[in-house]
């Protein structure tokens, strides 16, 4: 069976502003790396946040940390971050320690 790593994306309200309107946190998930970057950074870009985010930024942190998180703030206020996270997908099923049934006809 094929293993295949997807990208999930997790925005979560945080800071005092996340105590007077709680949001739940909204989650997506996206194939390809890239593409996960190129939306994430238009869809910032769309709502007037500025980013530094980059692919090598990213990719190095999945890969030493497993997860890569960045804060926004505004006025000295956290209002959210931004959680993506590398998920394997299809992963091998074990046995469950389950063995074959023997041949009868032996």
């Amino acid at each position: 069976m094929k293993q295949q790593t997807i990208y999930e994306v997790a925005v979560i309200s945080i800071g005092s502003l996340n105590a007077v309107r709680t949001k739940d946190p909204v989650l997506n998930y996206f194939s390809n790396l890239q593409k996960c970057l190129d939306h994430l950074l238009g869809a910032l870009a769309v709502h007037g946040w500025e980013s530094k985010m980059n692919y090598t930024a990213v990719y190095r942190n999945l890969k030493a940390k497993g997860k890569y998180v960045a804060e926004f703030s505004f006025a000295g206020n956290k209002i959210f971050k931004i959680v993506i996270t590398a998920r394997t997908i299809n992963p091998s099923i074990s046995t469950l320690g389950i063995e074959d049934k023997p041949d009868s006809k032996k």
